[in-house]
């Protein structure tokens, strides 16, 4: 059996305060387990880490310059070098995590990830390296804006994170070391309490992401949307899948995001019918999904024309 190896990952661009984050964590006599820790540092920024001030003893640190040292090999070779029981990782900020992630060696475990940006830079990166910035935050547990004013409008930050994951916890830290987490209430645009849930075009993202992260939620709830049909041959006649193509990132990644659909009654539908439809969602088993899943017993459905918007998105 493998022992696994705990990793924690720091995330962001250049300058965005990640040496100053892992410096400070080191420093840290709470975070002094016992464990041998080895970092990898895979950019190198303006501030350096000070050994000497670290309270956390046995840090191995070994630099990672190239994208191409990321192997599965190299990585171990590391790992029992150094006899580390853990592995702090400070990425560059150009490189994909998908790259990191095929490379982790087995037993190798992602206990927490932390994302920081330069608040002063982050709304530019985020219009023009959009990909780069979503990477940082779909898995992250924590978004750290350092740097930043009581001149920026907090909601603008917000909802860039919240279209992305509303998995992180988010934190404002000012100069002088304030550090304010975000207390930003996100209700849904649509009433999951009224007799039939309504889900305007614009909002079927969302839906569908809170539903199939709260799929009990929403287990008895009738509701009402429109979406594009996909049906085949080898589906039975009172079946057929309903939803909308989502964007989630960028058009790279649009993905067709559906639920199964069963009728009381044989359907003639055809594949890529626009329809509005009036279901109750049951928590059921379908062997389309080959498990438990959100399933629509339908109530009723309409024909209509496609939204203005074809693609779905989260913002």
């Amino acid at each position: 059996m493998k022992t696994e190896v705990p990793v924690y990952l720091f995330l962001g661009f250049l300058e965005s305060g990640k040496t100053t984050f892992i410096q400070e964590t080191l420093e840290d006599e709470r975070f002094d387990s016992g464990e041998r820790t080895l970092l990898l540092m895979c950019e190198e920024g303006e501030i350096e880490l000070n050994q000497r001030k670290f309270r956390v003893p046995d840090v191995y640190i070994e630099n990672i310059e190239d994208e191409s040292e990321l192997t599965g090999e190299n990585l171990s070779s590391l790992v029992k070098k150094y006899r580390a029981d853990r592995v702090l990782i400070e990425y560059n900020g150009m490189w994909t995590l998908k790259t990191l992630f095929e490379a982790m060696p087995d037993g190798w475990m992602i206990n927490q990830i932390m994302t920081f940006f330069d608040a002063k830079t982050f709304l530019d990166y985020n219009r023009n390296m959009r990909q780069l910035v979503f990477d940082k935050i779909e898995l992250t547990d924590l978004v750290v804006f350092n740097r930043f004013s009581t001149d920026y409008e907090k909601t603008e930050y917000h909802k860039v994170v919240r279209a992305i994951s509303r998995r992180p916890q988010i934190v404002y830290e000012y100069p002088g070391g304030l550090a304010e987490p975000d207390d930003i209430v996100d209700p849904l645009p649509f009433d999951v309490n009224a007799p039939i849930v309504e889900i305007k075009d614009k909002d079927y993202a969302l839906f569908y992401r809170d539903l199939v992260e709260n799929v009990k939620g929403y287990s008895g709830k009738i509701v009402r949307f429109k979406g594009i049909v996909a049906k085949d041959k080898s589906m039975a006649s009172d079946t057929f899948v309903i939803g909308r193509h989502v964007m989630t990132c960028c058009e790279a990644d649009i993905a067709y995001k559906g639920l199964i659909c069963v009728s009381d009654a044989p359907v003639a539908l055809k594949n890529r019918d626009w329809v509005i439809i009036t279901a109750q969602i049951k928590l059921a088993f379908h062997k389309l999904y080959g498990a438990k899943g959100p399933v629509l017993f339908v109530q009723s459905i309409e024909t209509s024309e496609k939204p203005e918007e074809e693609v779905a998105t989260f913002w």
